[in-house]
């Protein structure tokens, strides 16, 4: 796959410049009310990651190789002009401080939202999640609410179902999944994980973990600061692993408190 093959949608036309990038499942346009939220100040470029969204997939997932992508990306567009603030969360926030780390030329300043530097624990619970979507019978399906039936009984959650059902696109020969559910289940243990890195990164980072998520803990701080040793904590109350779909206010004016901050 080559770098122009990622895809990404820009939100804006002035401001400076800031990098979304998802988490599991998810899709760059899932930070689209953040963006807008963050005009006139921010002009921002909501990435698809590797094997979800619009963008190509591959034959296995690696946060290297996916972080690498990243910055090729970047390299040939969004970043042509100097460094940029780059926001992540969960697998997304991973690959974003492996970015910032591998190719610090790139990053102005870094936001990790409810995750860590270290091995993750929901990994049973994805892998329920998509255990449920690869059990949806595509051939009965005819709308969107057809296969929002088949999962009930296995995703109770009304909200969750409808965030994992935006991967679902209608074609010619009927409905698919956007994601690579493939790879992402078989290497669900690679996504969960952390890979060995001995550099660190100098430029301010916040890290951001919602009140009820137990994705940033006390075990993490640490690692995390060895590698960022410029790292501010903060904690959104109220808010679970999906701080910026559960809390969008307290989470875009996080934000825009940090962009904004002289270093």
């Amino acid at each position: 796959m080559s770098d122009a093959d990622l895809y990404s949608t820009t939100v804006g036309e002035s401001g400076d410049p800031v990098v979304f990038l998802h988490g599991l499942f998810g899709q760059g346009k899932n930070f689209t009310q953040i963006a807008k939220a963050l005009q006139p100040d921010f002009r921002s470029l909501l990435v698809d990651l590797p094997n979800h969204g619009r963008s190509p997939w591959t034959d296995h997932f690696d946060y290297v190789e996916c972080a690498d992508l990243v910055a090729e990306h970047l390299r040939s567009g969004f970043a042509q002009d100097g460094p940029v603030d780059v926001v992540g969360h969960s697998m997304g926030g991973k690959v974003a401080m492996l970015l910032a780390l591998r190719h610090p030329e790139l990053v102005q300043r870094l936001v990790v939202a409810d995750i860590s530097p270290a091995p993750s624990d929901g990994a049973g619970e994805f892998e329920h999640l998509l255990g449920s979507l690869a059990q949806v019978d595509l051939s009965a399906v005819e709308r969107r609410g057809d296969a929002d039936a088949q999962l009930r009984d296995s995703i109770e959650d009304e909200r969750v179902r409808g965030f994992l059902l935006q991967n679902l696109r209608q074609s010619t020969e009927g409905y698919a999944w956007q994601a690579n559910l493939d790879v992402l289940r078989r290497d669900l243990a690679t996504i969960g994980g952390w890979p060995e890195i001995d550099v660190h990164f100098d430029h301010p980072v916040l890290w951001m973990a919602g009140e009820r998520s137990d994705y940033v803990t006390e075990e993490a701080e640490g690692p995390m600061r060895r590698l960022f040793p410029r790292t501010r904590q903060l904690t959104i109350k109220g808010a679970g692993h999906w701080v910026h779909s559960e809390k969008p206010e307290a989470f875009t004016s996080a934000l825009r408190v940090f962009l904004s901050a002289d270093d």
